[in-house]
């Protein structure tokens, strides 16, 4: 099974799952299989699924163990300050987009602590 966070909600997908095709947010795709649970974070993407294979395209793809906290807390301080000095050379969408993207791999990073 895999549970991914797409733009309309969390989807779970089961084996023969029907066919469809979702934009995904920033956030956690779960891949279960039996006992075993592996967690990837996306950047954000598309999800296709088909009744027997599922593909993610998605600019960024980490697993758990390569998040490093400490380089989010501070894409998340430079988003937070690029929104609060709202000069003419800002692109507010980009620095929106950086905080939600860096926002998403924090609750990762601590979702991923809180289950060891």
């Amino acid at each position: 099974m895999v549970v991914a966070s797409a733009e309309a909600g969390d989807v779970g997908i089961s084996p023969g799952h029907a066919a469809f095709i979702s934009r995904l947010r920033a956030g956690e795709i779960r891949v279960l299989n039996g006992d075993d649970e592996e967690a990837i974070f996306v950047s954000g993407g598309i999800l296709e699924v088909q009744p027997k294979q599922i593909t993610v395209l998605a600019d960024t793809a980490m697993r758990g163990e390569e998040m490093d906290e400490a380089a989010a807390e501070e894409a998340k301080r430079r988003a937070e300050e690029m929104m609060a000095n709202k000069s003419g050379d800002i692109d507010i969408e980009r620095a929106q987009a950086e905080l939600v993207q860096a926002s998403a791999q924090l609750q990762f990073i601590k979702k991923l602590r809180g289950k060891r």
